[in-house]
């Protein structure tokens, strides 16, 4: 994601998952949110983030929204519940 800021193409879309090997989603969310400031992006353009995770639990979603996400999506992730999220964050028609 750096590399895409510092060549001006950043990403549209990150699907992001909050249990990763290794790595935990909310810390990723809040790097990647961090690093948009420190580069000067203005928050309508920065990169969309959707949630993809087994995680329901109310918390969970809480510290998704508070770090930044703009979407949450529970796995087993619908077809249809997946277009309707890209559709309100205008990244498809």
């Amino acid at each position: 994601m750096h590399a895409a800021l510092l060549e001006r193409t950043p990403y549209d879309l990150i699907c992001l998952d909050i249990m990763m090997p290794g790595l935990d989603g909310q810390e990723v969310l809040r790097q990647i949110r961090r690093l948009e400031e420190e580069s000067g992006v203005a928050p309508a353009h920065r990169v969309k983030v959707i949630m993809t995770t087994a995680l329901a639990g109310r918390a969970n979603v809480m510290e998704a929204i508070e770090g930044g996400c703009d979407a949450y999506l529970i796995k087993p992730i619908q077809r249809l519940r997946l277009l309707e999220e890209l559709r309100r964050l205008e990244l498809i028609p």
